[in-house]
Order: C-alpha cells, then structure tokens, then sequence
C-alpha cells in the first residue's frame, strides 16, 4: 500500500525578490511525498501567484486528490489519466507526478532520465538572475554575490528604470545578459524604441516584455526586434506552436507550468520541431525543485535555474553550484 502527504514548508529569502509585478521575502512552497514504508519519492510544489496559485489552494487541490489517489501502484501512464481527469493546478500537479515518478525510480533503482527515456544531461551552467532595485545598488549587489563566476545574468526589469537598470550592471560586467521584463511593456511600439536602444550591450535574449495574449502585438514586435524574444508566461501547460513561432523565437520550459516531467518534455519537443529555441527555467524553488528540472536539461540551449540559490538555509542540500555549473550530490 502507498500513501500520499503534503507539507507545506516556508522559505525565507536571502533578500526581497522584486519583479514588474510583486516583491517578496519568503515563499510558501509544498512537499508532496508518496511512499510504500520501504521507498519514498518526494516532489515540489512551488506556486505562482501569476496563474492565480496560492498555498491555500495547493492544500485543498491536494486533498482532492488524495480522496482519489492510488493505494497501489500503477503503470505512469494510468497515473497521468487520473492527473488529467483532476485538472489539478499545475504547480500541484508536478509535485505530485514528479513524487510519484521518484518514488518509482527509487523502487526501481533507475535514474529518472533513464526511467522517462531521455538523454542525460551533461553540464549544466545556470544562469543568475538579479531582482529589480535601485540601480546604484546593483554593483554593490554584483560584489557582494560573486556574480562573475555565472557565464551569463538574467536582469529583471521594468518599463519605468529599465534603461537605468541595464546601464549599472553594464558598467560592472560584459557578461551575456537576459532582460526580463515579466510582462512590464504594454504598448510594442515604445518596446521596440527601448530594444532599439540595447544594441550596444552584450544582450543574448529577451524574455517575455509584454503580457501573455498580446498575440497581434507580439508578431509585431518579432518581426523587428533586433534580439531574440524568449516566451515565458505566455506558455504553460498547454500552447499553439503554430501561432507561438510567429511571437517568438523560442519557449521558457518551467516544469511548474508544464504540470510535470512528461508534458514538459513534450512542450520542449515541439518547441524544436517548430524551430524554436528552447530554455529550462525556474519559480523560487529548493534544490528538490530544481534537480528536478535539471533532468530534462539535455540539449537546451538556455538553462535559467538559480531559484535554490537564493533560499536563505536551503533545507534539502541536493544541489552543489561552482563557478555557475549545477550537480546534484
């Protein structure tokens, strides 16, 4: 017989974790962890206020499930059925299918690469990513985290101090860097004006400036952008690839939106099928969460996965980083 338990744990940050639209000190993440008394899997659940997740919810959806959720186990693709059928939220949802999947590998003694049938990944360098402060702080904040050993910086931004932003961090490194607007332009044709304006700066891509459903817009603003536009909130678990490839040039995988490990190699494989460039992403998530994501790693070109790092007292210590490059101990 197995059984199925959820804990709620809180995580402190190592600062206030801004973005274009909320700033927090904490997160409030889950633990689902299903076992026989003689194996133990665990997943993480790390919800988004953006797709409208909240700990409260992850609580009750989860007991949803559990009045429904096997006693015994099951062929993975019964289990996915019985996911589908729940429409659980997808932060939930990949707790609990990535808990169930690690409970099996751990029966098995496989690997999850192995257990799902997908290349394993070899080196994974993450790249950092720096909130949205006052830009005279961020040299000091540069400083203070070290961040010269990350081959490449993601800069949260928004619409008001973007340029204010880029132009401090650019006077104290030439390191690639991700602009990350999380949806913080509204009108493209002033977007246009300020990438436009970027092209002195080393700038390899730029995620998701406005919001998601822009779709008119966004073809607009592909056609002229003089960098390549990341998707991030305008994919989740499901996406028109047809009409996404027009908007963009590649997709932000999160397993936390793809609602676990097979729909999001899914949504990566059709990303590639359509020409698109593809990245593994992130939310704030443990080293749990995180080494998760590191398994569907291979051949992606843009690895964005720092969430653990800035947990104050990380609990699970799965993860060791040097010099910007991600393994699991």
């Amino acid at each position: 017989m197995i059984t199925w338990q959820i804990e709620q744990i809180k995580l402190n940050l190592k600062y206030t974790w801004k973005l274009s639209r909320n700033a927090t000190d904490f997160k409030l993440n889950n633990i689902i962890t299903v076992g026989d008394g003689k194996h133990n899997g665990k997943g993480e659940v790390a919800p988004n206020i953006r797709y409208n997740e909240t700990p409260e919810l992850m609580l009750s959806e989860f007991e949803r499930f559990a009045n429904v959720a096997p006693s015994t186990c099951i062929h993975i693709e019964e289990f996915t059925e019985l996911l589908d059928s729940l429409k659980l939220p997808n932060a939930l949802r990949f707790g609990i299918e990535s808990a169930y999947i690690h409970f099996r590998c751990v029966q098995s003694g496989e690997s999850v690469c192995d257990y799902l049938g997908i290349q394993h990944p070899t080196i994974i360098a993450t790249s950092f990513s720096l909130p949205i402060m006052p830009a005279d702080e961020i040299a000091a904040f540069y400083k203070q985290h070290h961040l010269e050993r990350f081959t490449r910086l993601k800069l949260k931004v928004n619409a008001e101090y973007a340029h204010d932003l880029l132009q401090a961090l650019s006077k104290v490194t030439r390191q690639p860097l991700i602009i990350d607007a999380n949806e913080g332009w509204k009108n493209p044709d002033e977007l246009l004006s300020f990438l436009n304006e970027l092209t002195p700066y080393n700038i390899d891509i730029i995620e998701q400036p406005m919001p998601a459903g822009l779709d008119a817009e966004y073809t607009y603003v592909k056609k002229q952008s003089p960098f390549l536009l990341i998707a991030d909130e305008s994919i989740c678990n499901h996406a028109n690839f047809e009409q996404l490839k027009h908007q963009f040039h590649g997709i932000n995988m999160k397993l936390m939106k793809a609602g676990g490990y097979i729909n999001g190699l899914r949504l990566l494989n059709e990303a590639v099928k359509h020409n698109m460039h593809t990245m593994v992403g992130c939310m704030i998530e443990t080293s749990l969460g995180i080494s998760s994501a590191m398994n569907v790693c291979a051949g992606v070109k843009f690895i964005d996965l720092d969430g653990f790092l800035i947990i104050k007292d990380e609990p699970f210590g799965i993860i060791e980083e040097n010099k910007g490059q991600l393994r699991v101990i």
